[in-house]
């Protein structure tokens, strides 16, 4: 099955790898709106970085699904969709 699906991917798991423990609010398009560390806050451009390192290594695995855990995992992501509205 050539269903990929990341689980690590994505901006929380980034900022958690960049500055492990911090707390920070981040909104689509304007990056962060609340900083809440003595650490500077990563750049957009280190986020973005990180989240693609995240995703080359998911890709770089051969997992391999069985047809309900495929269905549970995407009926999660629908539910989320629908709840944010996408």
């Amino acid at each position: 099955m050539d269903t990929k699906i990341y689980r690590f991917y994505g901006i929380d798991m980034a900022v958690q790898l960049l500055r492990p423990g911090a707390k920070w609010e981040w909104t689509g398009g304007a990056g962060f709106t609340r900083w809440d560390d003595p650490r500077p806050k990563p750049s957009v451009q280190e986020v973005e970085e990180t989240m693609e390192k995240i995703k080359a290594f998911e890709e770089s695995i051969n997992t391999v699904w069985l047809p309900e855990q495929i269905e549970e995992l995407t009926g999660q992501q629908r539910q989320i969709e629908e709840a944010i509205g996408g």
